[in-house]
C-alpha cells in the first residue's frame, strides 16, 4: 500500500440550502465522510494504492460505505463489519457555509472505535509507505490503543502522519485529548493541525511556536493550517508559509482532508516542500467550492491545473 488511513467513517448528509439551520425545513444530499475516510479518498483519487482501516455497522449504511469506497478506488480489505451495530451518521448545515454546523449520531460505541490490533497485520503496517492516524481515532475504544501500537511499529524515518483532527464532543476534556496527542506526536514523523488543534495538543495556537514545539518533539515535518491565512510548513531546514487562495466557499467541510490527501501525494512523489505546500493549499481551496467533500477530491490532473493557476 501507498497509504493506510485509520479511523473515523460515517454516512454524511449535507443540507443543500445555505444559511438554513436544523431548526428549519431542509433537503439533504448523501455521501460518505469522516476525516480519515476523506483523506483515503483524496489520496486514491490522486492515483495511489490506498486502504481505509475502519469498521462499519451490519446495516445498509455500512454496505453503502463499502460500495462508495470502491467507487472512489479505495481498498475495502481493511473495512471490517461490527455485528449488531449501526454505521455512524453526520448531518451538516451550512450555517455558515465556510464553517458548517455538524451533528454526529455515533451511539455509545461507534464501530470505528472497535478496531483491534490484529485487524491490520504488522507486515502491512510496517511496509505501507504512509500511515495516516487521526486524533479523533484516539478518543475511545480499542481503536485508540491499536493506533498507537501501529505507530510504534514504524521507524520515524517513515512517513507516519498524525492529523490532529480534534472533535471536542468525542473527548471528556481538553486535558485528556492533549495527553493522547502527546503520546502520538512522540511516534509521528509528520504532524498536521489547525490553530485550534495545536492549542489543544501543544498549549499554543501561535503558528511559529507550535511548529517549534513539534520539531523539538522529534517530528520531521510540522504543518499548521491557518485557514484564510494559508498554511505554515516547517522542517529542520525550511520554513514556508503558503498564501491563501481567494475563493467563493460553498462548504468548508473537507478542505483539510483534501489538503491531507495532497500532502500524501507530494510526499510519495518526492516533491519539494514548496511544491507540496502549494498543492495541498490548492486542493483544500478546490474542495471548499463544492458541497460534498469526498466527491470533490481532485484527480492529479485537476490538482495540477488549480496549483498552476494559483501559483
Amino acid at each position: 500500500m501507498d497509504v493506510i488511513s485509520v479511523g473515523r467513517v460515517s454516512v454524511d448528509l449535507y443540507a443543500v440550502e445555505p444559511g438554513v439551520g436544523f431548526d428549519r425545513q431542509q433537503s439533504f444530499t448523501k455521501s460518505i465522510g469522516g476525516s480519515p475516510t476523506n483523506v483515503a479518498i483524496a489520496a486514491a483519487r490522486l492515483g495511489h494504492k490506498v486502504a481505509l482501516a475502519t469498521k462499519v455497522g451490519d446495516d445498509s449504511f455500512g454496505e453503502y460505505v463499502r460500495w462508495r469506497l470502491g467507487e472512489f478506488g479505495v481498498s475495502t480489505e481493511l473495512v471490517k463489519v461490527q455485528p449488531n451495530s449501526q454505521t455512524p451518521l453526520a448531518f451538516a448545515a451550512l450555517t455558515p457555509p465556510e464553517s458548517p454546523t455538524v451533528v454526529f449520531y455515533r451511539g455509545e460505541a461507534a464501530p470505528d472505535t472497535t478496531l483491534e490490533l490484529n485487524d491490520v497485520s504488522e507486515e502491512l503496517i510496517k511496509e505501507t509507505r504512509i500511515l495516516w492516524i487521526s486524533q479523533s481515532g484516539l478518543a475511545m475504544g480499542t481503536t485508540a490503543q491499536s493506533s498507537l501500537s501501529w505507530m510504534a511499529m514504524r521507524s520515524r524515518d517513515q512517513f507516519t502522519i498524525l492529523d490532529l483532527d480534534y472533535r471536542p464532543s468525542l473527548w471528556n476534556s481538553v486535558e485528556e485529548s492533549r495527553a493522547m496527542a502527546q503520546q502520538a506526536i512522540a511516534l509521528a514523523s509528520v504532524v498536521v493541525g489547525n490553530r485550534e488543534e495545536c492549542l489543544m495538543a501543544l498549549g499554543t495556537d501561535e503558528p511559529g511556536a507550535a511548529a517549534d514545539a513539534l520539531l523539538a518533539a522529534g517530528v520531521a515535518l510540522a504543518i499548521v493550517k491557518l485557514g484564510a491565512e494559508g498554511a505554515l510548513f516547517a522542517s529542520a531546514t525550511e520554513r514556508i508559509q503558503v498564501s491563501p487562495i481567494a475563493i467563493d466557499v460553498v462548504c468548508g467541510l473537507g478542505a483539510g482532508d483534501a489538503f491531507g490527501g495532497a500532502l500524501c501525494h507530494g510526499l510519495l512523489e518526492g516533491w519539494s516542500l514548496e511544491r507540496i505546500a502549494a498543492a495541498a493549499n490548492a486542493a483544500g481551496a478546490l474542495v471548499s467550492m463544492a458541497l460534498t467533500c469526498s466527491d470533490a477530491m481532485p484527480t492529479a490532473k485537476e490538482l495540477a491545473e488549480i496549483t498552476e493557476r494559483h501559483s
